[in-house]
């Protein structure tokens, strides 16, 4: 796949993800349609040699595995891991927020949102909810209503003199989108109907009886575009961190189209922006029990030394966004570690274990990106601030396996809308071909 290829397939699953369970159905469909069989973690397995499987959890995690030849305590496995969710508005419970003059839905903060960037764009929803039909049945679907339904408005300058100056943002009282302004005698709000609709139009369910539950999160409409004079850029929402899964994603159906013999697997994890503490979370059991019922199967010796044999002999690339080097803030950045967009991923390091990497992890990582032709960077926070972390630290420490993070350098990070380089995903891209066809 060439660049241009890679990217329009980029902008497309961006698209289609506007939450971690619309990502993991699509991610799931792609690699369906590619021949990957789909698991039920609860049913029992019958994994064979040369075969490659898909298996969620909650329906926002997702792992997708190729089965090599032989043991894999013997080879390992080359893993890669990624997140699906990214710091967005989740509607509270009780959201219909509803005065003389306004109709609004209350938000929580998810994750560490850049909350300045959420006024004046034209919002709309997306998201699970659980519903009980008029039968008594309790079903789920995912809603999407695609069109703008909603909107922050910015309090005018002329209100807020010093709002340039001076502006801090409270995310109980400033952040509850607008959705209509009531007719006078209308009558309160009725979310059960407002998700009945939806039901109906999206889905033609029209036998809907109470809403039991929902997570549903409001997002940008404005579609991902390249950008720039030369589309030197992709600007969008949720490249934290979706652009790691697309990465692992494409890298992975290749190497299942090029029916390579190496154990490959690819994890990506929800809730990784509040902490990933969580069943379906990289703190989870998700991947180890994947890898257990794996070593079960196919390996021959003792099960839990089975098991250990193989973490031993795997590498996993942990994959997020690495903070580029800002044209306008290069004092941000430590002089000889920001990576440049368009001149390839990074390598991040921390000597506080906030990223996993070691020495001999970013000996391999680098052996790949040489023998891909592929330039690699190197990101070190300054040692005067802190330091985000990832998935990495935790799924190494709690599964013990070699690993590395890694990632394509951004603008804009947490922002509704960020930029990446239109050159950097397809290059770790075809570090990762490499990797899940021969291993490092």
């Amino acid at each position: 796949m060439d660049k241009h290829a890679f990217n329009r397939g980029l902008l497309k699953f961006l698209q289609q993800s506007p939450t971690p369970f619309h990502a993991v159905q699509t991610m799931t469909a792609s690699l369906e349609e590619a021949g990957f069989e789909l698991l039920d973690e609860s049913a029992s397995w019958q994994l064979k040699s040369g075969r490659s499987y898909v298996v969620q959890r909650n329906g926002s995690s997702i792992i997708a595995f190729r089965l090599g030849q032989g043991d894999p305590a013997l080879s390992g496995f080359s893993m890669t891991g990624a997140h699906t969710d990214s710091p967005c508005l989740k509607l509270k419970p009780n959201a219909v927020m509803q005065s003389a003059f306004a109709v609004q839905f209350a938000v929580e903060i998810y994750g560490g949102a850049l909350l300045a960037p959420w006024f004046d764009r034209d919002l709309s929803l997306a998201g699970r909810v659980e519903y009980q039909l008029e039968d008594g049945s309790m079903q789920s679907a995912l809603l999407n209503w695609q069109k703008p339904i909603a909107t922050v408005p910015s309090l005018a300058i002329h209100l807020d003199r010093e709002a340039n100056q001076n502006r801090s943002i409270n995310a109980q009282k400033d952040m509850p989108p607008l959705l209509a302004m009531p007719m006078l005698d209308a009558g309160r709000f009725e979310f059960d109907q407002f998700i009945a609709q939806a039901l109906q139009q999206q889905h033609g369910i029209s036998q809907m009886h109470k809403v039991l539950g929902h997570e549903l999160y409001f997002y940008d409409t404005q579609p991902p575009a390249m950008v720039g004079l030369n589309e030197d850029f992709i600007a969008s929402a949720r490249l934290d961190n979706l652009l790691s899964c697309y990465i692992s994603l494409e890298a992975m159906l290749s190497a299942h189209e090029a029916r390579a013999d190496q154990f490959s697997l690819l994890v990506c994890n929800d809730h990784e922006e509040v902490g990933s503490s969580s069943a379906c979370g990289a703190q989870g059991p998700f991947l180890r029990s994947v890898l257990s019922r794996i070593s079960a199967q196919l390996s021959a010796g003792e099960p839990a030394e089975s098991m250990e044999r193989l973490i031993r002999r795997s590498l996993f690339l942990s994959i997020d966004n690495a903070h580029g080097l800002h044209p306008n803030f290069p004092e941000k950045h430590d002089a000889n570690h920001g990576p440049l967009l368009n001149r390839g991923p990074v390598i991040k390091v921390n000597a506080n274990q906030r990223y996993a990497t070691n020495s001999r992890t970013m000996a391999l990582f680098q052996a790949l990106c040489d023998n891909s032709g592929v330039p690699c960077q190197s990101f070190v926070v300054r040692s005067d601030m802190g330091c985000g972390s990832t998935i990495g630290p935790i799924t190494a420490s709690g599964l013990g396996v070699e690993t590395i993070d890694i990632g394509v350098p951004t603008f804009g990070m947490h922002s509704i809308r960020e930029l990446a380089g239109s050159d950097d995903g397809w290059y770790l891209a075809r570090v990762l071909r490499l990797f899940f066809s021969s291993g490092a």
